[in-house]
């Protein structure tokens, strides 16, 4: 008996990095699989709704594709109109930023021995001339692979909503092996994950607005842009608040004169962050999202190795799903509660004899 539990272990040793080796290498196709379950798993909601009106399914899924073609729309719009503030800056602005850069950079040179060619442009030390075919040709592959990533999504959640693919028949009879736990469990992550989506993307909707209009009102330029990054980059649990704030106020510092503004400008969306990040986001989120920060580090660090800035986005949903079934068995209860951060409470057996 001890020899077999043995050889479990040593298996499972050997399966979990064959697994993750496998999600690495095949990320071109688990990525935009992932990503268009839990699209799928947003409108299921509506997919019964309209079931039960005697909508068919072809309808339903034509309504759901219209849906999301309309999201993207206006993603589309906010990207172009953002694109235009770019592109319309004044040279002013990039005398400024010029200024200020060949500043740093001196001060750079003088302090650690950074070399520092003043007869070059301050771009050409930035970004050499030499490495520029380099990144466009990089930029034009990231573009390609992004739009195979897009498509592949959408061809995923069709199946998904047309039940071509069927979660719960596969956790059924993969996992649970038990047609009432899975579908306990399903209706479980389906609200969970559904609560979380919904959550993040109106925290995210209302930090992208108050960093817009903190630009707006400290006239710092590129408000729409800075309101889109904002809100895209809170996708990324932690992190991304913290990037949105050090980006935006080193641009700030390029622009704005006055030190007390520039100070009020970062107190300001530093505020923007806590209120919707850290106060008013765990409130809305409830207890079935306490995570363990130890572990959403772990899993942020996992995942984004694996699969990049997808695996950023998509590392605390994914762990909200394995916490979920982890918990449906007595044997890995324990894993699920030192993921959420509760105390694994052992029983005692009593002692009922007395000496």
């Amino acid at each position: 008996m001890n020899d077999l539990k043995t050889t479990n272990r040593l298996l499972l040793i050997i399966v979990i990095p064959l697994v993750f080796y496998l999600l690495k290498l095949l990320s071109f196709i688990f990525i935009p699989l992932i990503f268009s379950m839990f699209i799928a798993l947003l409108f299921l909601p509506l997919m019964r709704w309209l079931n039960k009106k005697k909508v068919s399914k072809p309808i339903s899924i034509f309504i759901v594709a219209l849906i999301i073609l309309v999201v993207l729309k206006i993603g589309g719009g906010l990207i172009q109109l953002s694109s235009q503030e770019l592109l319309s800056a004044d040279n002013q602005f990039l005398q400024n930023a010029e200024s200020k850069l060949e500043q740093l950079l001196v001060s750079l040179e003088e302090d650690f021995g950074l070399p520092y060619s003043e007869d070059k442009n301050i771009l050409n030390n930035i970004f050499p001339q030499e490495n520029m075919m380099k990144n466009f040709g990089t930029t034009l592959d990231f573009l390609g692979n992004t739009i195979t990533m897009i498509l592949m999504t959408v061809f995923f959640a069709v199946l998904w909503l047309a039940e071509s693919i069927n979660f719960q028949k596969l956790m059924n009879t993969t996992i649970l092996k038990q047609k009432h736990t899975s579908v306990k469990t399903f209706l479980k992550i389906e609200k969970d994950l559904i609560k979380f989506i919904k959550v993040k993307f109106l925290v995210s909707l209302f930090t992208g607005v108050g960093i817009g209009l903190a630009c707006v009102f400290f006239d710092v330029s590129f408000p729409i842009f800075w309101g889109l990054f904002a809100f895209a980059i809170n996708f990324v649990q932690m992190v991304g608040s913290f990037v949105s704030v050090i980006l935006l106020s080193l641009f700030a510092f390029v622009e704005l004169e006055t030190t007390s503004t520039l100070l009020f400008f970062i107190l300001s969306i530093s505020g923007v962050q806590v209120l919707f990040g850290s106060i008013l986001e765990p409130v809305f989120m409830g207890k079935s999202f306490s995570i363990n920060i130890i572990t959403v580090l772990v899993m942020l660090m996992l995942w984004g190795y694996i699969w990049g800035v997808p695996g950023l986005i998509m590392a605390i949903p994914l762990t909200v799903f394995f916490k979920i079934i982890l918990e449906q068995f007595p044997q890995t209860k324990v894993v699920a509660n030192l993921i959420s951060g509760n105390g694994a409470t052992v029983q005692l057996p009593k002692n009922r004899s007395k000496k």
